[in-house]
């Protein structure tokens, strides 16, 4: 009988991508052989520009998408927040992993917090959603485009290119590095962007076999409050240019409740909603979401 052939789990080269996956690849380890295939993405390539600017986060995984629907890899690893909204047609969300701890950290050369960091300084961060939040609390602070993977990011603030940066504690804590950070910053001081924590994995829409895998490391609870975030951000239909944040969290009785917000990138004006409900109907709390923010912040934010 012949040996079958191994999944082919597609995925970018970063350290923090490679972690990620070797997460996925140790839980398919008692369903599935697998092996690692490394694809470069555009959005790894362009360093010097906000994603925003180039064609927003699918640079992140066109190429990924691409060799998926060809048959060069069979499932995909991705760091949910930087999936579409609209997935590629013939790809599909198959699991979310155990979300990760979804709050930002902000790391400072020199001051003991955020709100130490004397006027002026420039914080360095490439996300409008960060951008916006940041200048709603402290509108004297000044923002500087930097871009790259956690190390690249770390040795730019080390030379001086800024005095702060920002990352997802969930990278450092998957890289093992989480005693970088000066401060983590709570979801009331910052919420987080869609999705952050979480690691999704695609696959072809309609391919049974893998999707029968996947199922079985698919996490209910974390895809759930995944699904919400992602409804909202649906409803929302917001560009790379507009900063917005969403976290859902689960209670013990199986209430999901969604917190999100909508703001204009310099932080002159911030919309927020809560809205909650049993956590089967998750995608529905979250289109409640989206609607409201679209009703506060009217038309012209969305432009």
């Amino acid at each position: 009988m012949a040996t079958p052939q191994p999944l082919r789990i597609g995925t970018r080269g970063s350290p923090l991508a490679m972690a990620q996956t070797e997460e996925v690849q140790k839980k398919l380890g008692g369903f599935a052989a697998t092996e690692i295939v490394e694809i470069k993405t555009t959005g790894d390539k362009i360093t010097d520009r906000a994603l925003a600017d180039v064609g927003g986060k699918g640079l992140f995984s066109k190429e990924i998408d691409a060799a998926l629907l060809d048959g060069r890899i069979d499932l995909a690893v991705h760091s949910a927040k930087d999936l579409e909204t609209r997935l590629a047609e013939g790809i599909e969300l198959a699991a979310v992993l155990e979300r990760e701890d979804p709050r930002d950290v902000i790391i400072c050369r020199d001051a003991a917090s955020l709100d130490d960091l004397p006027a002026g300084s420039v914080i360095g961060t490439a996300s409008v959603r960060r951008q916006a939040q940041l200048l709603n609390r402290r509108p004297d602070l000044s923002i500087g485009l930097i871009r790259g993977n956690v190390q690249t990011r770390l040795r730019k603030l080390e030379a001086g290119e800024c005095d702060a940066t920002m990352l997802a504690l969930a990278g450092l804590n998957r890289l093992g590095m989480a005693h970088v950070a000066t401060q983590v910053l709570d979801s009331d001081i910052l919420l987080p962007a869609v999705a952050q924590g979480a690691i999704g994995v695609t696959c072809r829409d309609g391919d049974v076999d893998v999707s029968s895998h996947l199922t079985a490391i698919n996490h209910a609870s974390s895809a759930a409050r995944i699904a919400a975030e992602r409804a909202m951000l649906h409803v929302l239909d917001g560009t790379c240019h507009t900063p917005i944040g969403g976290l859902a969290t689960l209670g013990d009785d199986g209430t999901l409740t969604l917190r999100g917000l909508v703001a204009r990138a310099d932080g002159s004006e911030v919309f927020r909603t809560e809205q909650a409900g049993p956590a089967t109907e998750a995608e529905a709390i979250g289109r409640a979401a989206g609607a409201d923010l679209k009703s506060q912040a009217g038309p012209d934010l969305f432009g």
